[in-house]
């Protein structure tokens, strides 16, 4: 990195030689990195440390992977927190397992250190872009506050991991506008990030089930769109 932006990251992997390879790699581009070895001694560090990105191993002992997403996503602090996996498990149950836990990323293993430095700078670019976006969007009962990443429905707050957050902003952001998942994919998650066009929707069930059903309504064959009556 040119500049130093302190982005806060913490690697959760039960292999040494991954966490000392990653620190590294990580450290020399400017983010301030913590290490666990296993997931509940990650959960316990990102609740203090609160970091902007998490890399997280599904295969650990003691608690794995996707058990140590579900608990992370059950930390208010933490809404705003990519949780990317870092895994040697290429299954496609792996990768759904995952999502629906409330991940934002999944990145299969062996680990090249240049292309996952890139990713992560790419990624920190569009989260700087987006905060030039309207901070609140309030619509029908419902109040989406980019700054705070905050939802309520009828003034009842409701919590969003981060990519159901950007998914259901960016809807609301162009109501009645169709878009089909590919172009939401590129949108929400970005052109260098390769997810399966089945996680589009995982996510848009789950904000359905916590805002509510009137809000991203489904156009058959085509995609969704945030109906604005």
């Amino acid at each position: 990195m040119s500049e130093k932006l302190n982005f806060k990251v913490l690697v959760v992997d039960d292999e040494e030689d991954i966490l000392e390879l990653l620190k590294y790699n990580l450290e020399k581009e400017g983010y301030l990195v913590k290490t666990a070895l296993e997931g509940r001694e990650g959960v316990k560090i990102a609740r203090k440390f609160v970091p902007d990105l998490i890399l997280l191993d599904i295969m650990m002992p003691k608690q794995d992977g996707v058990e140590t997403c579900r608990q992370l996503r059950e930390i208010p602090e933490l809404n705003g927190t990519y949780i990317t996996f870092l895994t040697a498990r290429s299954e496609e149950y792996s990768e759904v397992a995952a999502f629906e836990v409330g991940a934002d990323d999944y990145i299969t293993k062996p680990i090249k250190p240049r292309a996952l430095m890139s990713r992560l700078k790419a990624l920190f670019r569009r989260e700087a872009k987006k905060k030039d976006d309207k901070d609140i969007i309030e619509i029908g009962g419902l109040s989406i506050n980019r700054t705070s990443y905050t939802v309520n429905v009828n003034d009842k707050p409701v919590t969003l991991p981060k990519k159901e957050f950007e998914l259901l902003y960016y809807l609301a952001q162009n109501p009645n506008k169709v878009f089909n998942r590919d172009e939401l994919l590129q949108n929400i998650w970005g052109t260098d990030v390769y997810v399966l066009a089945r996680t589009v929707d995982v996510h848009i069930r789950k904000v359905r089930e916590k805002i509510g059903e009137g809000f991203i309504s489904t156009v058959k064959g085509v995609g969704y769109k945030f109906q604005l009556n």
